[in-house]
């Protein structure tokens, strides 16, 4: 095998929900070589490059794991809700083939041309991106299965107001943050200015079933959507509940004073 066909490794890392991009992008075209595109700074070392998003995501291409890691403190510096469990993909790609084609996490690439690997780069990171939004909607439904339980076994969920507000709070935040990075699940801008690089974009995206993983997600959306309009609704019939019971005790006040006014 030629050093060109050489076997080298692809990591794809989500660091954080986003980075301060206007600092970190001052401080990498200040101290690295590094070229800027539209969201993303491509960082070149000896051995190969690093592609940082401005959601939060980094993918290094062929990478020594000293150069890695001292990417990462850096990012991490510069990052907004750092992860604390960063999510990761591995693949193993190489140089010189035929064709360019996915298989089996292994990538094949006719040219080491750094607006191809940028190109990948950009399904990898929505991919990476997707798993996380994925996990955060998962986490946020299973911590709140409880609640439609004990609605259909009890008729009633025995939370108190403040507690059902945090729960409620809890679930918009998650579904507003999906919801307002979703256009990162979008074909990137990129691909606007560079046409002729979509088609290896778009075998990446339907390698890694970014629109069907999209879709899924939009369905658990909707079971968020469903478990924040239950809850709004026992919040409602509790509070009601709460106004009936003092008027019901109001009245009976008022009946026993009524009875003590004419027998004293």
């Amino acid at each position: 095998m030629t050093e060109e066909r050489a076997i080298k490794r692809c990591l794809t890392v989500c660091l954080a929900q986003s980075f301060r991009f206007s600092a970190l992008r001052e401080k990498l075209l200040e101290t690295t070589r590094a070229q800027l595109f539209r969201n993303a700074l491509i960082v070149d070392y000896k051995t190969g490059y690093a592609i940082v998003f401005a959601y939060g995501v980094m993918v290094c291409w062929n990478l020594n794991l000293d150069d890695r890691r001292s990417l990462q403190e850096l990012l991490l510096d510069y990052a907004i809700k750092p992860d604390d469990e960063p999510q990761e993909d591995n693949f193993s790609y190489e140089i010189g083939c035929e064709q360019d084609r996915f298989q089996h996490d292994h990538i094949e690439l006719q040219s080491a041309d750094v607006k191809v690997l940028l190109a990948l780069a950009h399904a990898m990171a929505q991919s990476i991106k997707l798993a996380s939004y994925e996990g955060h909607a998962i986490d946020t439904i299973r911590a709140t299965a409880h609640l439609p339980q004990s609605l259909a076994r009890e008729g009633t969920i025995k939370l108190n107001r403040k507690a059902m507000a945090k729960i409620r709070g809890k679930l918009f935040l998650t579904k507003s943050d999906i919801i307002l990075n979703y256009d990162l699940l979008d074909t990137p801008e990129f691909f606007w200015e560079h046409p002729e690089y979509q088609g290896i974009y778009s075998m990446a995206a339907n390698y890694l079933e970014i629109q069907p993983r999209t879709d899924v997600l939009s369905k658990k959306l909707e079971t968020i959507h469903e478990l924040l309009e239950m809850l709004a609704d026992e919040q409602k019939h509790q509070h009601s509940s709460t106004l009936e019971w003092i008027i019901i005790w109001l009245i009976a006040v008022e009946i026993v004073m009524s009875i003590l006014d004419k027998v004293f």
